[in-house]
């Protein structure tokens, strides 16, 4: 036994308990990689060995436990492979675990050493630090909308301009049937229409003993009616026209004002009027439709060219489900814009017999100021903006090492590449194998401190150990000196 052996032995103790010690030192730092000592023996073409040494310190690389920060520029590695990119003033690469960022008065995302967070932008594939997308978004001329609506079936037919109109009832008896008295009216083609219940196809006898043919196929006309006072009534009556007017509230059945953006993101009202009419074509209901734009009539649309909707007899739309609708200049000579085009969808709208029940959406939106971003899943940096849009501004890097032990720590929480970890595989998140991002939170180390209090004590032990082996051959050492 000879005292090198005892004095490895405790070279090998301490160094152990320098790292636990450095374990627990670090068991609050965020991204921190406990490591532990591995020991070897050593020999000198002897049976009997030297004592230790020191093989190598080596890292823990598990994932940490992940804590919610509520920082919206703090982000943690949701799994074992990753770790972050950052560049340091002179441009050197480090890669660290740590997700604590926050931005600089340069607008950089940089951690507490002032390195610069790496990533990607939206269509690139360069390496570039990362900026707060500061500043507004651009807004976007409305060149779409759509209007889902159910007009109401039981809505009167509104006409256009006054005409008489000629009411009346008639006795026919069928020979068969009781006889039965239907009432009618004379529309503008001069054709009876009923009013209520209508008599079947066939042929009747009037009252004055006259025929009378029923056909729902050839509207009845009112010359094929029987004269007045032979079981034949009529007055004539007034309707009254209410010529289209925004301003005439009997003018229109229902009206819909949306809010639409031109290229300067200035908001103008587009105001849609429904007006149902009477149709022409049996069997089909006809409805027209007012455009005004602050007011103001649409050239493409003028009033004596509405937009014209047809539904079939199940409420279903049989014609003019789309338009286009084009503004010339929308913001005048004080705010001068691009024109607009709209192009105008009216698809599955329906008319039931129910209320006025519209659901609109349209594409464009005013400019808005930067509000804060988040982190996505898979890097995506987004910002957000006041006008409640939010857009894409690049995507966070990630590396990973085919040999982690490789890395050479260099303080910070960060790691530098060798040539022992080879080159770094970098990626976005969620690709490649890498793992994905959570933001507004930040990975914990990964110090176990029960376990590094256990491995302590026996590290405490081996040191006593090795310094009993040293007093032993001290004693025996002084055996021999004494002895004559």
């Amino acid at each position: 036994m000879g005292f090198g052996q005892g004095l490895s032995g405790l070279n090998a103790a301490a160094q152990e308990l320098d790292v636990i010690g450095n374990n627990i030192a670090n068991s609050g730092t965020v991204g921190f990689k406990s490591s532990s000592a591995a020991f070897a023996d050593v020999y000198a073409n002897s049976k009997v060995g030297l004592g230790t040494q020191v093989a190598s310190i080596n890292q823990r690389f598990t994932v940490g436990t992940i804590s919610a920060t509520g920082n919206q520029f703090d982000m943690a590695i949701d799994g074992a492979k990753g770790m972050f990119r950052v560049q340091d003033a002179s441009g050197n690469i480090l890669y660290t675990r740590n997700g604590q960022f926050y931005a600089n008065k340069d607008n950089y995302i940089v951690n507490a050493q002032g390195q610069r967070l790496t990533g990607y932008g939206v269509n690139g594939t360069d390496l570039v630090p990362i900026m707060v997308p500061v500043g507004n978004i651009a807004p976007r001329a409305t060149d779409g909308l759509t209007t889902k609506t159910n007009l109401d079936a039981n809505a009167a037919v509104i006409h256009p301009a006054s005409v008489p109109q000629t009411l009346g009832t008639i006795v026919l008896d069928d020979g068969v049937n009781p006889v039965a008295s239907y009432s009618y009216t004379i529309n503008d083609a001069g054709d009876v229409v009923w009013s209520g219940a209508a008599p079947a196809d066939g042929a009747y006898t009037s009252a004055d003993g006259s025929t009378v043919n029923i056909a729902a196929a050839t509207p009845l006309s009112a010359d094929d009616l029987p004269a007045q006072g032979a079981g034949e009534t009529a007055f004539v009556a007034a309707i009254v026209g209410h010529p289209f007017d925004p301003n005439d509230a009997q003018s229109f059945t229902h009206s819909l004002p949306i809010s639409v953006y031109d290229s300067l993101g200035n908001a103008h009202q587009l105001t849609q009027y429904f007006v149902k009419r009477e149709s022409a074509t049996p069997g089909e209901s006809a409805w027209q439709v007012y455009y005004r734009m602050d007011g103001a009539p649409i050239a493409s649309h003028p009033d004596t060219a509405p937009a014209e909707l047809r539904f079939t007899s199940s409420g279903l739309l049989l014609s003019g489900g789309t338009q286009t609708l084009s503004v010339t200049n929308p913001g005048g000579a004080n705010s001068p814009a691009d024109d607009l085009g709209i192009n105008l969808s009216y698809a599955g709208s329906t008319q039931f017999g129910g209320d006025f029940s519209p659901n609109f959406t349209q594409t464009g939106y005013p400019t808005g100021e930067y509000a804060g971003m988040s982190i996505a899943e898979d890097g995506a940096i987004v910002a957000n903006y006041t006008n409640g849009e939010t857009q894409a501004m690049g995507y966070i890097a990630l590396a990973d090492f085919n040999n982690l032990q490789g890395l050479q720590p260099v303080g910070g929480n960060a790691w530098v590449e060798t040539g022992a970890s080879g080159g770094p595989v970098v990626g976005r998140p969620g690709s490649n194998g890498l793992a994905t991002l959570q933001g507004q939170s930040v990975e914990e180390s990964n110090v176990d401190m029960s376990q590094e209090l256990v491995n302590m004590i026996i590290a405490q032990r081996t040191y006593q150990a090795n310094a009993q082996t040293i007093k032993t051959q001290d004693q025996v050492l002084q055996t021999l000196i004494t002895m004559r």
